[in-house]
């Protein structure tokens, strides 16, 4: 990925909803002006989901998702439309499409339910006006073009302002501020290339007008000696305690993972739950999810690392399991802890769905970054940047 280009979690989310055979592929290749999906006559021609990441005037960065129908049916067909609710848990806005003879009916009306449960703002679109004619609201044709420029304007009027409530870190430097990212280089580190929040700090940094210093951590020490005094330190978790000893009391630290927590609005129940590490049981199980599918390296911190530091801490066995992706369950209740990534693969609503999932049944949900400064007895530290949550802790 390219520093100018946006990553897929940080699109608007828009999915097309629908029967079977309801015209939503149709739809989605004319709104985008591309043959996306596969269209046929046939019922059910879609059975996975379909994903585009494209420029969408006048809404700017969009990810255009094309589901397969709502009503399928049979044993295949049940497990379609448990993907297609799965989709639900990132859309940010849904197109709901019928067609002027079917009209809405009961599987309208369930998609509806559900959007109103979810707070996703919704369109309603008839399809296929050159054969039925115009419906009660928004009718468009994929054949002919008709309603397609309004169907975009209305979907850009529901655009959310703001896809996060916070940015990864420009709110936090002055203009002309130097920060240091302490990023190390080793076998897990992709080859060539800096990982998607360092790629989006770095960003955000420059279009702040602030000095962006890049070092390793094997380095990071002699650094400070050139420049003692930072505005702020930024390190990758797993070399939180090393940064954290060689930083002066005086600088502001955290990590990549604290702040995506706090772009995807979940920091302050990660520091809430945190502190289940600190009075768990024999047996206990913990979730261990990542939401990316990257190829798990020998020294893996999910897999690997983490286990290892929750064991030596607590000095507790624990049962622990993992999840990568897009999987995430749906009931929690057996897991003590969910300790997940910083979700920088998804979007906003998605995280805010699987925290707020955790919450709801009772489960305690942090992340990476928080976890790890909590074992190293500097998480105070490592919120220094934040001092509206020093009271969580």
């Amino acid at each position: 990925m390219g520093l100018n280009t946006t990553p897929s979690s940080e699109r608007v989310h828009i999915a097309f909803f629908g029967r079977r055979n309801a015209g939503k592929s149709s739809l989605v290749n004319a709104v985008t002006g591309q043959d996306l999906a596969v269209v046929s006559p046939v019922s059910g021609t879609t059975t996975d989901p379909v994903y585009k990441a494209m420029e969408l005037l006048p809404l700017g960065p969009v990810m255009m998702i094309d589901t397969p129908g709502y009503d399928d049916e049979g044993e295949l067909g049940s497990l379609r439309v448990e993907k297609t609710k799965q989709i639900l848990r990132k859309t940010d806005i849904a197109v709901i499409v019928t067609d002027a003879v079917a009209g809405i009916g009961s599987t309208e009306r369930e998609l509806i339910a559900l959007f109103e449960e979810r707070g996703i703002p919704y369109i309603t679109v008839y399809a296929k006006s050159d054969l039925h004619g115009a419906g009660d609201g928004l009718s468009v044709s994929s054949a002919t073009g008709e309603g397609i420029n309004e169907l975009k304007e209305a979907l850009a009027a529901l655009k959310p302002d703001e896809q996060s409530p916070y940015p990864v870190v420009s709110d936090l430097v002055d203009p002309g501020s130097t920060v240091v990212l302490v990023i190390p280089i080793d076998k897990a580190a992709p080859k060539g290339r800096l990982i998607l929040p360092q790629q989006q700090t770095i960003r955000e940094l420059l279009d702040a007008g602030c000095a962006a210093l890049a070092v390793r951590d094997t380095e990071y020490a002699g650094f400070l000696e050139k420049y003692p005094s930072p505005s702020l330190v930024i390190c990758d978790s797993q070399v939180f305690g090393k940064v954290a000893e060689a930083t002066p009391e005086s600088v502001r630290l955290t990590s990549f993972s604290i702040l995506m927590a706090r772009h995807k609005g979940f920091l302050t129940e990660a520091v809430k739950g945190v502190k289940k590490l600190g009075s768990l049981h024999n047996g206990d199980k913990i979730l261990i999810s990542e939401g990316c599918t990257h190829h798990r390296q020998c020294n893996d911190i999910g897999s690997v690392k983490l286990p290892g530091m929750i064991k030596m801490f607590s000095g507790i066995d624990t049962e622990i399991r993992f999840t990568s992706g897009g999987t995430f369950p749906e009931d929690l209740r057996e897991y003590a802890l969910v300790l997940h990534c910083g979700g920088c693969m998804l979007n906003e609503r998605e995280m805010i769905h699987r925290m707020k999932t955790a919450v709801r049944q009772g489960v305690c949900f942090t992340n990476y970054g928080v976890a790890i400064a909590f074992m190293k007895g500097i998480l105070k530290r490592s919120l220094s940047p934040f001092p509206e949550l020093l009271n969580e802790i």
